[in-house]
């Protein structure tokens, strides 16, 4: 399940080496999303289709709680925080690995944004930040961080 997929390009990709994916996004970026599905069906080896999830919202069709939950580029809007912590909480399960990956940015309020973010998500999640070493050669970048999230174990 990708979450925020914006384009579909995350959740695309990973159709395209075998997962079974759900890309979600609000109603006004559906059509750009089917779009982008089948112009890239040709590629797909998993499956992928387009649903409308709003943070902070019911959950109860995405279950139950995926395998893995992508993540790129969702931490920069101060009100959609807490709809975006409720969500993971609603769709995780004790096994879901949630793959945040984001651009640290600088600027305005934004580093306050992101220290907020990480502080409320590690009431109820754990994170393994994956190091820099490991990201992939040629795209590597000091500024793009990849986090491993779990839910803590009750």
């Amino acid at each position: 399940l990708e979450l925020g997929a914006g384009t579909g390009a995350v959740g695309i990709m990973a159709a395209t080496l075998g997962a079974n994916v759900t890309v979600t996004d609000l109603e006004e970026l559906q059509e750009l999303l089917m779009v982008n599905i089948e112009n890239n069906r040709h590629l797909v080896t998993g499956s992928v289709r387009a649903k409308v999830l709003k943070w902070g919202e019911d959950v109860t069709e995405f279950q139950p709680p995926p395998d893995y939950i992508l993540m790129a580029d969702c931490i920069y809007y101060e009100e959609s925080l807490e709809p975006l912590l409720k969500t993971l909480k609603d769709l995780t399960g004790p096994d879901t690995c949630v793959l945040c990956c984001y651009e640290q940015r600088t600027m305005g309020k934004n580093p306050e944004i992101e220290r907020k973010y990480f502080e409320l998500l590690q009431m109820d999640f754990e994170l393994e930040k994956i190091p820099l070493d490991k990201h992939d050669e040629e795209y590597r970048s000091e500024d793009i961080h990849i986090v491993n999230i779990h839910r803590k174990q009750t």
